[in-house]
């Protein structure tokens, strides 16, 4: 009698639906996943069409050929749209759409690159003056979904001045880019880095190797972002046994998008010549003991605390896989750095076109 009374009462008590309910968390999805979409396809639609108003304003400008006509066009065209449809349509927005629409002319790299950069990402790139530089940063933000945060944050880090790409000759820079907006595969040349700015190891004075790499463990994770997106950690101190000695490399990663392991020795001194030998060892080992099917051979980055760039092109170190970089524990003022960077940038553009001369 009890059970009877029991069920009949259970059916008019309301059903307890919990946080942790199959149902509630499906539906719960359901309706996150059409947000995204709605906020992804809203972004995308408002991006063209900031595109199309620059592309129509900027062919006005162009059709009147008195210098003051864009001066005078603009306040007047922003307080009507203004009127209409608020302060999104600001004179100060009317030019940010213009630069937008002479910054990336092209309508079919647009189409792909505004599914996944807002608006805000491109007013953060479309003053960059070297076009090669803001592709390189559109196409980087695209593949990496870096939040508009971290574009300006790796912007403001001169990321691009320190890219082994950033060295190369215009017509390389160029089709690396090409490549990775039809591809999506990254090259070691948009990977690797000179110099690596390890300031947040905190590192005062004189240490020693065990040092860096103990700084390191500690800081992994800012050293992960760093080294960039697609680094893995493996290992401290891999052992490598041959002919029964043992040696020890200091670091090893993995690289998603290469598919490469990566082998990382610390030096406290400037580059010598016979690290090289020391690091085609250890790749080779990798290669041999560690390399998995479907993976491509290990890369090495020797980090020195100087680097002499005659010695390292002489050797010809990225034909054996390597790289050489210098690391800064301490940074110099940005305008210092930006100095010394546009330097090596110019240097090494010039061997190479000496290079392809001889």
């Amino acid at each position: 009698m009890k059970n009877m009374i029991t069920k009949k009462i259970s059916k008019f008590l309301p059903v307890v639906v919990t946080a942790d309910n199959p149902l509630f968390r499906d539906v719960r999805l359901l309706i996150e996943s059409a947000r995204e979409r709605v906020a992804t396809t809203v972004n995308a639609e408002l991006t063209a069409l900031y595109w199309q108003i620059g592309v129509r304003i900027r062919t006005e400008i162009l059709k009147n050929k008195r210098a003051q006509y864009g001066e005078e066009i603009l306040p007047t065209l922003s307080t009507k749209l203004a009127l209409e449809y608020g302060r999104g349509f600001s004179e100060k927005n009317l030019r940010h759409m213009v630069r937008f629409a002479e910054a990336f002319s092209d309508e079919k790299i647009l189409s792909a690159l505004r599914r996944q950069l807002s608006w805000t990402h491109f007013k953060a790139i479309i003053y960059i003056d070297d076009s090669l530089k803001r592709d390189f940063y559109a196409e980087m933000c695209r593949l990496e979904r870096w939040s508009t945060r971290a574009l300006e944050k790796k912007m403001g880090g001169l990321l691009y001045e320190r890219t082994v790409l950033s060295r190369k000759p215009k017509k390389v820079i160029e089709r690396d880019i090409a490549n990775l907006r039809k591809t999506d595969q990254i090259s070691p040349d948009l990977v690797f880095k000179d110099p690596y700015f390890l300031d947040f190891l905190g590192l005062k004075d004189r240490y020693i190797e065990k040092d860096i790499e103990d700084s390191i463990l500690r800081e992994m994770e800012n050293f992960l972002l760093e080294l960039g997106t697609g680094f893995t950690f493996i290992e401290r101190q891999k052992r490598i046994s041959l002919d029964d000695v043992d040696y020890y490399l200091d670091l090893l990663f993995y690289h998603r998008g290469l598919r490469r392991l990566v082998a990382i020795e610390l030096k406290l001194e400037n580059f010598k010549p016979a690290y090289k030998g020391q690091m085609e060892l250890y790749l080779r080992w990798l290669k041999k003991y560690e390399t998995r099917p479907g993976e491509k051979e290990p890369v090495g980055l020797i980090l020195c605390a100087g680097k002499k760039d005659e010695t390292v092109e002489i050797l010809e170190m990225e034909k054996s896989g390597i790289r050489v970089a210098q690391y800064l524990t301490e940074l110099p003022p940005k305008h210092i750095l930006e100095q010394r960077l546009h330097e090596a940038i110019q240097r090494a553009r010039l061997r190479l076109a000496n290079k392809t001369e001889e």
